[in-house]
């Protein structure tokens, strides 16, 4: 005799596995603060990367302006220290941003797999 209750429970479970579970499941193989110092170091090295071609793109925008500022300027460590002001206050937004939707994100997986470990807990209880 075939239980339909079981039945429908097998096939929610198989739709959640085949679609949000995929990135839910990885998502749960980590520690909360692993999963987190993880979205936060890739987002730095994009961020980075990111400030590196963006200022690149700046200064080739107008190269010929830039030289001739680079070479009057006396004062390079002042320079030096106000792009590292900008890029610090950019990583520190960007960084702070991803924080708060990698917390977001790992809280709502962990939610949503607490439902698919109770719905795998009552489909073994079908087997009891």
């Amino acid at each position: 005799m075939v239980n339909e209750n079981k039945i429908i429970l097998m096939t929610k479970l198989a739709s959640y596995e085949a679609h949000e579970g995929k990135k839910y499941l990885a998502t749960g193989r980590f520690f909360r603060s692993d999963y987190i110092s993880l979205q936060l170091l890739k987002s730095l090295i994009c961020g980075t990367l990111a400030f590196v071609i963006v200022a690149g793109m700046a200064v080739l925008y107008d190269l010929e302006a830039f030289m001739k500022n680079f070479y009057q300027t006396a004062d390079m460590i002042q320079l030096v220290k106000d792009i590292g002001v900008i890029y610090l206050i950019t990583i520190g937004i960007y960084m702070l941003l991803t924080y708060i939707i990698a917390a977001y994100r790992y809280n709502r997986s962990r939610q949503s797999l607490k439902t698919y470990y109770g719905n795998l807990r009552k489909l073994s209880k079908y087997y009891e």
